[in-house]
């Protein structure tokens, strides 16, 4: 498939103050999963997940916490979710996911983002059916093999297994997440991984190059700059 998870990896923590957009965002999307499945991440598989995201992503514990403590007062803001499809340079593909508590604001603020990029919104559904929702684990190995016969033994549904540079990544329905996860760390202990999420991949993947490269890139930068913005997906081969 050639979809590696470097190619969606985007570092949206070079500075200080991008990190604290970064935390900013954690503890909106904690603290509207605690609010609608509860503040037990024990009871709440979503909850502890992303809770264990945030971490590695080195979110500091008050963040989550001070997320945790507002839904667990049931006051705070009223957020939903919002999703824009549309097309960047090149025709590429981009979802954009928000949590937003004002949709005209986030409607407004998104469409001028690809609007100021060489990029277009498009109507719902116009992108999205050219992406699987895929549970994607990557870890350093160098033998799919051995990976694939381990969770076939344990019945696990895989979609495809990758090797690539060293890093082996693992693609599975979503639903299937926490049993993909579980059976990796039972079998191979010592596992750390480098990305364990639920994503939406590309079918197929979109080269940039020269100018369109730089609008993508700035493209990003504007939407990861957005309040409202938590993940952004696309078809762009980096």
């Amino acid at each position: 498939m050639g979809r590696a998870y470097q190619n969606k990896k985007v570092d949206m923590a070079k500075t200080a103050g991008a990190k604290t957009k970064v935390y900013s965002k954690y503890g909106r999307e904690i603290y509207v999963c605690a609010k609608s499945g509860g503040v037990d991440p024990n009871g709440n598989l979503s909850l502890r997940r992303l809770i264990e995201k945030a971490k590695k992503d080195q979110v500091p514990a008050h963040v989550i916490k001070n997320a945790l403590d507002k839904a667990e007062g049931g006051g705070g803001e009223d957020f939903s979710t919002a999703r824009y499809e549309g097309f960047g340079p090149n025709n590429c593909m981009v979802i954009v996911d928000c949590l937003t508590d004002n949709h005209n604001r986030t409607f407004k603020d998104v469409r001028q983002c690809f609007n100021k990029n060489g990029s277009k919104l498009a109507g719902p559904g116009a992108v999205a059916h050219m992406f699987d929702h895929q549970a994607v684990f990557a870890f350093k190995g160098d033998d799919e093999d051995v990976v694939l016969e381990a969770l076939m033994m344990v019945d696990i549904d895989v979609s495809d297994i990758e090797y690539l540079d060293g890093m082996i990544t693992v693609f599975a329905p979503h639903t299937e997440f926490n049993h993909v996860k579980t059976a990796l760390i039972e079998a191979f202990p010592d596992i750390t991984f480098e990305m364990d999420e639920i994503s939406y991949e590309p079918q197929n993947l979109t080269e940039l190059t020269g100018d369109d490269v730089v609008l993508f890139e700035a493209l990003l930068e504007a939407l990861n700059d957005c309040d409202d913005v938590q993940k952004v997906y696309h078809s762009v081969d980096i």
